[in-house]
């Protein structure tokens, strides 16, 4: 009961909750569905209680906000028919139509205790957010940018985007490695989120490292195996879409669902089912290209038998044509060489007889020209042999003169001589004194003479005049 003091009447704070309790619970006795975002879902894991926190925002501002109340049986039975419709659980930052009553605790104050979530308002939600994000790549003329790159004809350096411990990727990496036809594969996987709000942005940052070492790879893989559809609306994100369709290689994905095309899909360069299939499918474009490379070469062995074959009937043919030819050329000409040999047998009886006196008169006129030419060459060399005599005695004289000149020339420059001659040489320090300015009073110097050497001490030195 409330209390007097000083003409006042007062409550306890208890009281007061109490009466706010009172009141709500008599003027809101009723559930009701309301329309909010979720901003944050906050479950607890050992207590399977959640304590969503809702707000409601336009023109990106929050105008209303409020927490409530999730407890565990609820939210157990609401995340299943949220798997089992939405293909995705109550997940942080979805909008939500959901069944609520208003409470009021006086300890932990108003809150709505939510007893039922409509999942297929979400999935209207999430299939607008879907065919807005479609919408804005068209408009951005994105939706064919990635389908329009060239896939290499033999796709061998392939960018994994993938879970190492996924089953999709074990079994992507062991239908390429294990093909029975040999074609090799250079893989390399860049680890990443495959599921979840968050998949975007993981993605989406190993897509950013791979495209600063893009001149290593031929295109990239995105590959998930098991899940089905949960878990993939992230795939439907704006951002992501609009990276995945602006990447510089061709990306591939693989994310094992059969249904609902993902925005990501849509807008990739090829959309395959599982990881499976995208092995499959590089696979295929070896097969597009050594199908025919392999029917080419079975037609060209097959032509080339088939000209060895012709060319060796021709050719046995043109031996068979030749041999005949030659032994019949060979009598022919067996038959003309006998005949020739028969008449330059007596052609040459009949030549030599006719020639015989007019070779022994020519023998004879050689004979004499070849006397005539010793003859005269002999003079020849006798006055040659006469000249060169006179010309080396000439020579031989000049060269005694010109020496005996250089004699006399070397002897006037003998040292010995030119001191004797009254010149002499002074030393400093074993070296020649050029100029007087080499030494300074006090100096000890040596002078060489003809006969002898002068030891002195330098007391003074000066210039000449006119020096």
């Amino acid at each position: 009961m409330p209390e007097k003091f000083e003409n006042k009447t007062v409550f306890t704070l208890l009281e007061i909750t109490q009466r706010i309790h009172h009141a709500l619970a008599e003027h809101f006795p009723s559930v009701y569905w309301v329309k909010a975002e979720m901003n944050k879902l906050n479950h607890y894991i050992h207590s399977g209680h959640c304590y969503p926190e809702l707000v409601e925002k336009r023109e990106g501002k929050v105008v209303a906000q409020i927490r409530s109340n999730l407890w565990k049986d609820d939210y157990t039975r609401i995340n299943a028919r949220f798997l089992k419709v939405l293909k995705e659980p109550l997940k942080d930052g979805i909008n939500i139509l959901f069944c609520a009553k208003i409470a009021y605790d006086p300890v932990y104050g108003l809150s709505l205790r939510m007893v039922d979530i409509d999942p297929t308002y979400s999935l209207g939600e999430l299939e607008r957010e879907k065919q807005e994000s479609i919408e804005k790549i068209q408009q951005e003329g994105l939706f064919n940018r990635n389908k329009s790159l060239k896939l290499p004809m033999l796709p061998q350096r392939i960018a994994v985007i993938s879970v190492e411990t996924s089953k999709g990727y074990a079994d992507f990496v062991k239908v390429i490695q294990d093909n029975p036809w040999g074609y090799r594969f250079f893989i390399m996987l860049f680890p990443s989120l495959l599921q979840g709000e968050k998949v975007g942005e993981a993605i989406a940052l190993q897509l950013d490292r791979i495209e600063r070492v893009k001149h290593h790879f031929d295109m990239v893989a995105i590959i998930r195996g098991g899940g089905g559809d949960v878990g993939l609306s992230g795939y439907n994100h704006l951002a992501f879409a609009r990276k995945v369709a602006l990447f510089p290689l061709p990306v591939i994905t693989g994310i094992g669902h059969a249904t609902n095309e993902t925005v990501v899909e849509m807008v990739a360069f090829k959309h395959c089912i599982t990881p499976t299939d995208v092995a499959d499918f590089l696979i295929q474009q070896f097969h597009n290209f050594s199908a025919p490379l392999l029917d080419n070469s079975r037609i060209l062995i097959e032509l080339a038998y088939r000209i060895l074959a012709f060319e060796k009937r021709n050719q046995l043919e043109i031996s068979l044509q030749l041999d005949k030819s030659t032994r019949e050329l060979q009598v022919v000409a067996r038959n003309s060489l006998n005949a020739q040999a028969r008449n330059m047998k007596g052609y040459t009886g009949f030549f030599i007889r006719n020639h015989r006196d007019h070779l022994q008169v020519k023998s004879g006129q050689v004979s004499k020209a070849v006397m005539i030419f010793f003859h005269a060459f002999r003079l020849k060399l006798e006055q040659m042999r006469k000249n060169g005599s006179l010309i080396i005695q000439s020579t031989l004289k000049k060269s005694w003169i010109d020496i005996e000149s250089l004699k006399r020339n070397i002897s006037l420059m003998d040292p010995i001589n030119v001191l004797a001659r009254g010149y002499s040489v002074t030393r400093l320090n074993g070296k020649i004194i050029r100029s007087h300015t080499y030494v300074n009073p006090g100096d000890s110097i040596e002078t060489i003479t003809f006969d002898g050497t002068i030891k002195s001490t330098v007391t003074t030195h000066y210039s000449e005049p006119g020096t």
